[in-house]
């Protein structure tokens, strides 16, 4: 039996034939045919999917889950070609050996690990990879420290870009500092030394630098330094040993006590004072398990151009 159109009287479209409340009717607007197609292709889509990429989780396979019947092939590290269903692992692992800007950044970095320092800092094209590739590295794993900028925390990190560096400057010594790590330890004087003592010491330490202190104090404090531990470290002269990472004291270049924030002679003797009283305590961790061999010889030149 052929359906009977409902018109309603008042608009004159189709309606259902529903009526509620006397005269409240739904109207017969079916949706556009190109709408329902476009639908029914989202889902034949959907299933196609499914199939063909990993999905629905289950304990009814091996994986947990359908792996698809789409597979990737890459080569491991040791150089042998792997074969498995597509993940996003596998996916990259790929991309990372058939990439062309890839293959080009793999390339460079091996050129850069090949180069000395000297060729480097030299060479426009190699230093300007170094200080985008190195710029990521950096961000990655030091910047948390130091800072993006490498100009380190005054009382926590060292400035990377000032070149007073503890433990060495030179590329074997940034690299080794890299790749071991470095521990730096001040012993607490606070109960090996008076207050008036460590008062003297903070004096002659600030007159290293040029700073205006009381002269008695100082003089007294160069003696003190000289005969309770202080030289022992930072040598007679205070300008420091690499080998223990202590620093130099007449560089005017502060690492722990935040001298160039204080804002009079009173506050200067404070932060230096504090820092003798307490001592430090620190660490940087060792990265040679983290970062490969290329990667720590492109760290150390981006941090060596940095500094220049």
């Amino acid at each position: 039996m052929a359906h009977k159109k409902v018109i309603d009287p008042i608009t004159g479209a189709e309606t259902t034939g529903h009526v509620w409340d006397d005269n409240l009717q739904e109207f017969n607007n079916p949706l556009p045919r190109w709408w329902l197609w476009a639908f029914y292709g989202t889902v034949v889509f959907a299933i196609a999917y499914w199939v063909m990429y990993p999905s629905w989780p289950t304990g009814l396979v091996e994986r947990g889950f359908f792996p698809g019947t789409k597979t990737i092939t890459y080569k491991a590290d040791s150089g042998e070609e792997i074969t498995t269903h597509w993940n996003m692992r596998a996916l990259l692992a790929k991309e990372m050996q058939t990439d062309k800007l890839e293959l080009k950044r793999k390339e460079m970095v091996q050129t850069v690990a090949a180069s000395s320092f000297d060729e480097i800092a030299k060479d426009p094209e190699k230093s300007q990879f170094v200080l985008a590739y190195g710029k990521g590295i950096f961000g990655d794993y030091c910047a948390a420290c130091h800072q993006a900028g490498a100009q380190g925390v005054i009382g926590h990190y060292p400035n990377l870009i000032d070149d007073a560096w503890l433990w060495g400057g030179d590329a074997s010594d940034i690299e080794t500092t890299i790749r071991k790590g470095r521990k730096g330890n001040m012993p607490a004087h606070g109960s090996s030394l008076s207050a008036a003592e460590i008062d003297q010491v903070a004096s002659y330490v600030l007159s290293l630098s040029g700073e205006k202190v009381n002269a008695g104090a100082a003089k007294a404090g160069k003696q003190v330094f000289n005969t309770k531990g202080c030289s022992g470290c930072h040598t007679p002269a205070a300008t420091g040993m690499k080998a223990l990472g202590s620093a130099n004291l007449t560089d005017k270049i502060w690492t722990q006590a935040n001298v160039p924030a204080a804002k009079d002679t009173a506050a200067k003797l404070a932060a230096v004072k504090t820092v003798i009283h307490d001592g430090i305590q620190r660490e940087m961790p060792a990265w040679e398990s983290r970062l490969s061999d290329d990667e720590i010889k492109v760290l150390v030149a981006y941090i060596k151009l940095l500094a220049q």
